[in-house]
């Protein structure tokens, strides 16, 4: 049997006792949270939930969103986790293009109205058949009553289904999660992946990540999200680790909480690493957070280098960087322990993967030269759900092609130069935003940093900075032009630079670029 639950299972048998997740003050050990998701399969089950069948989770880091991961798996179904903060059209758009015939919905409130909206997305679904409001507590045993209002919860519910639950075998090739991309072009995708993805992915991190006696994760990446999933839930739980679950980041609830359970595992997009060196945590007890730090794992987006630095300076612990995407189930490359940290490097092939530098038509680059990053191996997704022609696109002969462009050393480690699509071209040059971005970090007025590419009528695209700066710097718009121009090469500095004091992110904190395009075409005379 090779079903993705068995991270879960194998690690109940060993370590029954142990904290598995901790969720604000509830604590469930390897044995309950087991034993709850046997009983989320038997309520499947008796609604005719069978294998192969879509089954749609939206739920915030809680004790929860694994409960009800795992039970969906052992189900035999397919997992179709969403985004939180998606709104009743955009649900009810995952709902029918994923074919989902059931759907768990956190009850929210007043902040993230989930439930109402969820309710009413599954309302508007042709199709989905069974809906879950998520509510109560995941372990209440079965003799529990529910209290005037709860009788339709899922704990409720649940309190009848036994402990126990026969999981269904399920092969190598068959699909365990469904998988949205952003949907930066067009509408989202599914990438489909199998339990050979997810499993052959867990593992191989548990291997890179070093295997100690007892990890403690801070998981404030979103457990909807691939790289949370794989890297601390999945990767996690088949380490036997204890998973602290954070529902939304913030740098100074995130140290409160590396101090007060001991954490030895963070990982995170650069925005997160850039909050835990900001003004919120000047005055953190920095000694109390490094103490049982071991590891610091970044990926989501490039680590700027400077950030890499500071973060060092201050906790005394280099970020390993990794690479992947969603479709790569996701990590692809990764800066290995035991081997020199290399910044601005996003680290080599993991374990059965292969990655090759390619041009436009598929062709590999030369030594030296930058192409677009294609990757094979056991952790490529078997297409997205229902598009043929989409996966053709991006697929041939077993390689993918990720959009992300990059260059390689000569000892074979990667470096990002940027998004493919994020390239700008002014005056016939290739402009790289990534390359500009990590020189104005250099600035000690700049905090944070984007840059984009806007329509100009001469050049055809010119380059706009969009700069947090640091708290108490006194300089204008014009002093960091100056700069940036007796920095760079003439056809590179940003001709415009517009302060901000936040910049748009997604729910995993990654920067949203096209935002700031939309903001700037929405502004721009007509």
């Amino acid at each position: 049997m090779l079903n993705l639950a068995i991270v879960l299972e194998d690690s109940a048998r060993s370590v029954p006792g142990r904290v598995a997740v901790v969720s604000g003050e509830q604590r469930l050990t390897y044995r309950q949270l087991d034993a709850a998701a046997n009983r989320v399969a038997h309520l499947l089950a008796s609604r005719g939930i069978v294998k192969g069948d879509k089954v749609a989770l939206s739920c915030p880091n809680i004790a929860w969103f694994p409960v009800v991961y795992y039970g969906i798996l052992k189900s035999g179904a397919v997992v179709v986790p969403l985004n939180v903060l998606l709104k009743r059209r955009e649900i009810a758009y995952h709902l029918a293009d994923s074919d989902a015939r059931a759907y768990f919905c956190f009850e929210g409130g007043a902040e993230l109205p989930l439930g109402r909206e969820g309710r009413s997305a599954f309302d508007d679904t042709d199709g989905c058949e069974h809906f879950f409001l998520i509510a109560g507590d995941p372990t209440a045993p079965p003799s529990a009553t529910p209290s005037a209002g709860e009788s339709e919860n899922l704990a409720h519910a649940l309190t009848t289904q036994p402990a126990a639950f026969d999981t269904v075998v399920a092969e190598p090739g068959d699909s365990a999660i469904i998988l949205y991309t952003s949907g930066t072009t067009g509408r989202p995708k599914g990438a489909e992946l199998t339990h050979a993805n997810m499993i052959f992915n867990a593992l191989t991190c548990h291997k890179l990540f070093g295997e100690v006696e007892h990890d403690v994760h801070l998981v404030a990446l979103p457990l909807f999200h691939s790289f949370g999933q794989s890297v601390q839930l999945n990767a996690g739980l088949a380490a036997r680790s204890t998973l602290v679950l954070m529902p939304r980041f913030d740098a100074r609830g995130a140290l409160a909480l590396i101090r007060r359970h001991e954490v030895t595992f963070f990982a995170g997009v650069p925005t997160m690493y850039w909050g835990l060196l900001g003004e919120d945590t000047a005055d953190a007890d920095v000694s109390a957070v490094a103490r049982n730090l071991r590891i610091a794992v970044s990926g989501g987006a490039a680590l700027p280098v400077e950030i890499h630095r500071r973060f060092a300076e201050t906790y005394g612990l280099e970020i390993r960087e990794g690479y992947g995407l969603s479709e790569t189930s996701p990590v692809a490359t990764f800066s290995p322990r035991g081997t020199r940290v290399r910044p601005g490097s996003i680290g080599v092939p993991i374990w059965g993967v292969e990655v090759d530098l390619v041009a436009p038509d598929w062709t590999p680059v030369g030594p030296g030269q930058t192409g677009e990053i294609a990757i094979r191996g056991h952790n490529i997704m078997k297409g997205y759900y229902r598009r043929p022609d989409a996966t053709a696109e991006v697929m041939r002969g077993g390689w993918l092609r990720t959009g992300d462009l990059a260059c390689r050393d000569e000892d074979g480690w990667l470096y990002i130069v940027d998004r493919a699509k994020d390239v700008i071209i002014r005056g016939g040059f290739n402009v790289y935003p990534r390359e500009i971005e990590e020189v104005l970090l250099a600035h000690p007025a700049v905090s944070m940093a984007a840059v984009v590419g806007i329509p100009h009528h001469r050049h055809g695209e010119e380059i706009k900075a969009y700069v947090v700066p640091t708290p108490g710097a006194d300089i204008t718009e014009e002093a960091l032009t100056d700069w940036a121009r007796s920095t760079m090469a003439s056809y590179k500095y940003p001709r415009l630079v517009e302060f901000r004091d936040a910049l748009p992110t997604n729910a995993t904190g990654k920067i949203l670029k096209r935002e700031l395009r939309r903001t700037d075409q929405a502004t721009r005379p007509r």
